[in-house]
């Protein structure tokens, strides 16, 4: 039986105090990395089942739990993963595991902003010490003839390891939570913690109230706290309109139906699974709040990262699962991945796909989503080079006459327009100069949001020939006949004084 006492290292300062000092305004990243490591287990043992190498019994089921233990002080995360021998504790977490946090933190400690590691994955088991006074360890291996063995340290470089009494294969990490991280004892708050990063893990998790436990009478069977199947999983083909809103009103908390989304299945030359949600916008541009969210093999890693999703396309809502995606770098070190350049580029060319089909053979659900989702296309040709490129033909402008026209299509119907584009920024207070282009068969079109300024500027500078003109700019110049008999004139100059 193992029972003996020992230094982690003896080449290196205490990284402890750096770890609790370093993050502690992101202390809950703990329970992601150790329900990482969790996961990383049981992945490994199936595995070695799958190659022969780990016997699995026919009713094996993939588990990990999180208790809490308020009368204790402990938050212990459990799973039925692939174990450890004796041996292979004192391998990986007094050497790997110990070098992998250290290493972590000798590069990213004084970093600025932009060279964080996006976030802060890769410290690993350690992490546990960001929250607790002490950390044990409960280890059988699923290899034949081994002894279950427990480890334990007090937050220094010191260790001792001993036997367990632990039955089942799997691992089990126990944290004797630290004075000022007691809230982690909070059964809601870990709940919360658990489903903002793994609320789409491939395996389930449970999570377990061990005070309630002693004093629960009700016969309630236990149910995960994650989805193990995103929607994102299936193919397209397979999935229903009801689906897709049901995910979208899961994931979202919006009580409203998005609009139409985008369903991004890929597997070359990169993977990438998603669905882009075009939801109900308010009409300012400047209150959109869209949300992408971005998974890295179903582990949530952040919302808007901008090295990855195209700013524009942070209007919208969706999620975003990259497995390819290198997460140990800095967020400077994205800026020039040209694999992140690639997704990017694939993103942007699905969503103006998706529109270019909706205009073209749903003309009329488009003219309708219009009103929502312009403030998006508008920004996204303003900010994007290659969308506008894409979607240019399908702009389109709500006009006075209650169309809905293209650019050409305008140009076409108001030929006398001379390249112009007529536009009301505000349909009170240019009522009477409306009244005066329909009673001369004129049309103008509506633009009338804060960003619309900024994009007649850029619509101007795009098309060198095209002139956009606000409908009382010059009232008169405006009318369709400027060789009108002059009491023609005479009358429309009485009502551009009577409107003065």
């Amino acid at each position: 039986m193992i029972n003996e006492k020992g230094n982690i290292s003896i080449q290196t300062e205490n990284i402890f105090p750096i770890i609790k000092k370093w993050l502690y305004s992101e202390k809950d990243i703990f329970l992601r990395e150790l329900v990482s490591n969790a996961s990383d287990a049981i992945s490994k043992l199936k595995k070695l089942s799958d190659i022969g190498e780990a016997k699995l019994t026919k009713d094996y089921k993939p588990k990990i739990t999180v208790s809490v233990n308020k009368e204790k002080g402990t938050l212990a995360i459990s799973d039925n993963g692939i174990g450890m021998t004796g041996e292979e504790v004192k391998k990986y977490i007094n050497q790997i595991a110990f070098s992998g946090a250290k290493d972590f933190i000798e590069k990213y400690k004084d970093k600025t902003d932009d060279q964080q590691i996006i976030g802060h994955f890769g410290l690993g088991f350690y992490s546990a010490f960001m929250v607790s006074s002490k950390v044990r360890i409960d280890t059988l291996s699923y290899q034949e003839g081994q002894s279950a063995v427990a480890w334990e340290s007090e937050g220094d470089t010191e260790y001792s390891m001993e036997g367990s009494d632990k039955k089942d294969v799997g691992t089990t990490v126990t944290l004797f939570l630290a004075d000022d991280s007691k809230e982690f004892l909070d059964t809601w708050k870990v709940r919360e913690i658990l489903r903002k990063y793994f609320a789409f893990l491939q395996y389930e998790i449970y999570l377990v109230d061990e005070n309630e436990k002693k004093d629960d009478k009700k016969d309630t069977e236990e149910k995960p706290i994650n989805n193990t199947s995103p929607l994102w999983l299936k193919n397209p083909r397979d999935c229903t309109d009801e689906e897709y809103k049901s995910f979208y009103h899961e994931v979202f908390t919006d009580f409203n139906d998005p609009l139409f989304w985008i369903h991004i299945n890929m597997d070359y030359p990169f993977n990438m699974k998603g669905i882009i949600y075009f939801p109900k916008l308010k009409h300012e541009f400047e209150t959109i709040e869209g949300k992408i969210k971005l998974f890295y093999n179903q582990v949530f890693v952040a919302d808007n990262i901008k090295e990855v999703i195209p700013e524009f396309l942070m209007l919208l809502k969706g999620c975003l699962d990259c497995p390819d995606l290198p997460l140990n770098v800095s967020r400077s070190f994205l800026q020039n991945e040209g694999y992140v350049d690639r997704i990017s580029a694939h993103i942007t060319k699905k969503v103006a796909d998706k529109l270019q089909l909706l205009f073209k053979k749903d003309r009329e659900n488009y003219e309708k989503y219009w009103e929502d989702i312009n403030p998006f296309v508008k920004y996204g040709c303003m900010r994007e080079p290659k969308f506008f490129d894409r979607v240019k033909n399908i702009l389109i402008y709500k006009t006075i006459n209650g169309k809905f026209l293209t650019q050409e299509e305008y140009l076409e119907e108001n030929k006398e327009s001379d390249k112009k584009i007529y536009y009301v920024n505000d349909e009170k207070q240019q009522a009477q100069y409306i009244r005066m282009f329909k009673d001369n068969s004129m049309d103008a079109v509506v633009l009338n949001t804060m960003i619309d300024t900024h994009f007649i500027s850029f619509m101007e500078a795009e098309n060198k020939d095209i002139k956009f003109l606000r409908v009382d700019a010059d009232i008169i110049d405006n009318m369709k006949d400027e060789n009108s008999k002059e009491e023609d004139n005479k009358s429309l100059q009485e009502k551009l004084e009577k409107i003065i």
